[in-house]
């Protein structure tokens, strides 16, 4: 991958503002998707692996975010979307690395793309589902009842049978952090006794998600301190680590110099990206 280009930084520093600038009025209600009822499908995969990634387009409209440029705002368009279509977005990143193999696609109502994934090395599945920004809240909630097991799923493809939702041993979600826009009154906790892990790329991830997360009793491998730019290459190499059976801290440090290779921050961003609690 190449390194950041120049003009890109502007960007940059528009992600990051948006993150500490007061959130404009959205009316969150009046944009939910009909609520789905959350399914409970029991699954032993066995060998059989998955991560799942819930990714939340970025949306000046719907979103209380300082635009980006409309092109790559527009959270009903995956294609040119920030954080999928884009260059440093989930879909082109993942679709580029050569330790993925894209091999099937799918959508939903608000789901506007999944994308499965399958490792070229190891036993591992990865969907991604690229939300409709205006349902960023929907996919906040997916991602929590996922961390809890309180939401559980499966999709067939090529007659394997693969894990989702909270069938899933690993659960990301990136894009901005809705809930510095609104709240959620749902209950969140553990079901079943397992302890999934979980990446959170999103400003100030570990304070907004924090209580969630401790009810899910889910273990936060990456989430974030502060303001932070969710693009797919921090998210792509802590994956790769966890594959690999790398430690949490490794997994960590891999998330770290990802992130600082494209945003050169130094020491910082070891402060920015931790784990657990």
């Amino acid at each position: 991958m190449q390194s950041i280009p120049g003009k890109y930084w502007i960007l940059v520093l528009l992600l990051c503002a948006a993150c500490s600038q007061p959130a404009k009025k959205v009316n969150i209600v009046k944009l939910r998707p009909p609520a789905p009822l959350l399914k409970n499908i029991s699954y032993n995969g066995g060998a059989v692996k998955s991560i799942h990634i819930f990714v939340a387009l970025c949306d000046n409209k719907y979103q209380g975010i300082v635009p980006v440029p409309a092109k790559i705002g527009n959270g009903q368009d995956p294609d040119n979307n920030l954080y999928w279509g884009n260059e440093y977005g989930v879909r082109t990143y993942f679709k580029r690395s050569k330790d993925w193999k894209l091999i099937g696609t799918r959508k939903t109502a608000w789901i506007l793309e999944r994308l499965i994934f399958k490792n070229i090395e190891k036993k591992y599945y990865l969907i991604a589902d690229a939300y409709d920004g205006r349902y960023i809240k929907q996919s906040t909630k997916d991602f929590l009842h996922s961390c809890s097991g309180q939401q559980k799923d499966t999709l067939q493809i090529n007659h394997k049978t693969i894990g989702l939702n909270g069938n899933a041993g690993l659960l990301a979600y990136i894009g901005h952090d809705g809930m510095m826009d609104f709240r959620l009154t749902d209950t969140i906790k553990n079901t079943d006794g397992k302890t999934r892990n979980c990446i959170i790329l999103a400003c100030m991830s570990k304070t907004y998600f924090g209580p969630f997360i401790k009810a899910s009793k889910s273990y936060p491998l990456v989430w974030t301190t502060g303001l932070m730019c969710p693009e797919a290459y921090t998210l792509h190499d802590a994956i790769n680590a966890y594959i690999n059976n790398e430690s949490k801290e490794q997994i960590r440090l891999s998330a770290v110099s990802a992130y600082n290779k494209y945003q050169k921050l130094g020491a910082a961003t070891n402060r920015l990206l931790v784990s657990g609690w």
